[in-house]
């Protein structure tokens, strides 16, 4: 492989760096005043909707700068771990076994790249429809362990109303915590179909809503939704009937597992 093919992703702290020869990555790598881990990466043949990507964010010669938040486990293609000294070492040693795991590890950790993507499951539930009602979403990580539990109560409200405010409520939260993609899951087959376009907003009560989710969906580089049986989705339930006991307005977050 060319030199010229070859570039280098540096992490240090929240500051990914980008860069065409190792010579460019040694200022990130080796000045910093807190001094926070540093992790190195070695690609070759950088994709080109990555090249694309970065030009529009101001990519001069490959040299480029970005936040950990911004990260996507497709962007760079592959990465292996790549060995590196500090300028100011005098010696060249070989990373330490605990050293290279960790190398292995950082950008899979839950500030790394497999942070970004997560499972929304949302519900609402109306006690008369309309009538006292609420919504829940539930977010988790791929391996599905639990990132959030949410419920947010919603006056006298419909089924449908409730349903839409579930995953508004969902998406809202996994697009400030900077989760670019998402899967989105619910029982409500309306809300899910309406998304996706194929079946047409009737009521001008959800046109509101739906406008809302459709803004947020496109907060995300990649999203999917689908419908699932209402069995399937038992915990959003749970959720959204929490919701229904809270006042107008009232959200609740859940962490624990």
């Amino acid at each position: 492989m060319a030199e010229k093919e070859e570039f280098f992703v540096v992490r240090k702290g929240d500051l990914v760096g980008v860069y065409k020869s190792l010579s460019d990555c040694q200022a990130q790598v080796g000045t910093s005043v807190c001094d926070p881990p540093v992790s190195v990466y070695k690609g070759c043949s950088m994709p080109q909707d990555t090249e694309s990507y970065l030009r529009s964010h101001g990519l001069k010669n490959a040299s480029y700068s970005i936040n950990a938040s911004d990260l996507t486990q497709e962007l760079f293609g592959t990465l292996v771990p790549f060995p590196f000294k500090r300028p100011s070492s005098s010696r060249s040693e070989a990373p330490s076994q605990p050293a290279i795991k960790k190398l292995e590890k950082d950008l899979s950790s839950n500030y790394g790249l497999k942070q970004r993507s997560c499972t929304l499951e949302f519900d609402g539930a109306s006690k008369g429809n309309p009538g006292q009602a609420g919504a829940g979403a539930i977010l988790r990580y791929d391996d599905g362990s639990l990132i959030c539990r949410l419920c947010e109560g919603l006056g006298i409200a419909t089924c449908n109303f409730a349903e839409y405010k579930g995953v508004i409520l969902g998406l809202k939260y996994a697009a400030e915590k900077g989760f670019t993609n998402i899967r989105v899951k619910g029982d409500s087959k309306l809300v899910c179909m309406q998304i996706q376009g194929l079946w047409r907003v009737k009521s001008e009560n959800l046109l509101t809503l739906y406008n809302e989710a459709k803004e947020l969906e496109g907060r995300f580089r990649s999203f999917q939704i689908m419908h699932v049986l209402r069995d399937l989705n038992s915990e959003a339930d749970v959720q959204a009937n929490l919701g229904a006991r809270l006042a107008e307005g009232d959200i609740q977050e859940d962490f624990d597992t």
